[in-house]
Order: structure tokens, then C-alpha cells, then sequence
């Protein structure tokens, strides 16, 4: 079966192109559990979820490409970050986590474009891990669980699985920040050595 070489980079870009309708759905009930908070959810997590979808086209039909490798960790960070602040905007999560979350990513993402013409900054592993986790606790954050049940033991269950899960991903969001620049230092001083 033929793949057109851009469809892992046409489904990233329309992950990125998802986060603006994402963040409107959230934010047009202001945050109610409503339908299009729901919707909001559901979205945020089909959207996240076709970040395995394109790299494994990708890597499948050995179609891998340059633009791929730095498009998909913008997607990801273009929609996790855009859900980080619709929560804070709500109310529902502390800006301090968004503002290192974002001071991570942001960081990150400029580098990768700064050095762009010299190589590649691909996503390590455990920028991935970190991906994986900000996806899980996001997806809980945003689906409105507590609304299920008025029971004390649901609305407990539902809120430390939010608080455990939010926990590693910033956990795991500094850890990644500080290994892309030691493993950037490490690559620069060996370049610089040659």
C-alpha cells in the first residue's frame, strides 16, 4: 500500500490546528460540565492521540522526514500548552504549574528552531514519557469526572488521580528541560572538540 510521504506531517499539522477549536470549546461554557466541555475533552484526546498515529506512519512506511521531526513536538506543545492555560484560565489548575510548563516548552521550542540549521533536535525519550503523562493528566483535568457522581469517595478518587498524575507530568516536564540541555551541552562540547 502507497503512503503520500506528508500524511505523518498533514495529521500533525492538523493537531496544532485543533488546539484553537480545543481551547474555545473548553472555554465557551466557562468550564461547566456540560456538552461542549465534554466535546472539549474528547477532542483534546483524539487530537493528542494521533501523535502515535503519525510517528508510527512515519516510521512504518520508513517515511520520516526533517519537518516531521521538528513539527511533531511543536504539535504536542501547541495543544498541551493550550490546554495548561485554558485550566488555569478556569480556575481549575494553579498558574504556576502552566508557567513551568511553558517556560519549558517554549524553551525548548526555541532552540530547536535556533539550531535548526545546524541539526536536528529530535524528541528524546523522555521528552516522549513527559508527552505521555502531560496527555493523562490533562485528559483527566479535562474531563469532567466529578460530575458523574456526588459521592465523596468519586469526587476523592477523581480528584487525586488529577493531582498524581499532574504531579509526575511536572515532575517529568523539569526532568525533561534539564536532559535536553545536558544532553545539548555534552553534543556541543564533542562538535566543538573535533
Amino acid at each position: 500500500m502507497a503512503v503520500h510521504p506528508q500524511l505523518p506531517n498533514a495529521i500533525t499539522i492538523a493537531r496544532i490546528l485543533c488546539a484553537p477549536i480545543f481551547l474555545w470549546m473548553l472555554l465557551a461554557d466557562g468550564g461547566a460540565g456540560g456538552g461542549l466541555r465534554w466535546a472539549a475533552a474528547v477532542l483534546f484526546i483524539v487530537a493528542i492521540a494521533t501523535d502515535g498515529v503519525d510517528g508510527y506512519i512515519a516510521r512504518r512506511y520508513n517515511i520520516v522526514s526533517d519537518l516531521g521531526k521538528l513539527l511533531d513536538p511543536i504539535a504536542d506543545k501547541v495543544l498541551t500548552g493550550v490546554a495548561f492555560v485554558g485550566l488555569s484560565i478556569l480556575g481549575e489548575l494553579d498558574w504556576w504549574v502552566t508557567i513551568i510548563v511553558l517556560v519549558r516548552e517554549i524553551g525548548i521550542t526555541v532552540y530547536r528552531f535556533i539550531v535548526v540549521s545546524d541539526h536536528v533536535l529530535a524528541a528524546a525519550w523522555m521528552g516522549k514519557l513527559k508527552t505521555v503523562f502531560q496527555s493523562i493528566a490533562l485528559s483527566i483535568a479535562l474531563l469532567p469526572l466529578g460530575s458523574l457522581s456526588d459521592a465523596a469517595a468519586w469526587q476523592s478518587a477523581v480528584w487525586w488521580a488529577s493531582v498524581v498524575t499532574m504531579t509526575i507530568a511536572v515532575i517529568l516536564t523539569i526532568a525533561s528541560g534539564i536532559d535536553y540541555i545536558v544532553t545539548e551541552v555534552r553534543a556541543a562540547r564533542k562538535r566543538g572538540s573535533r
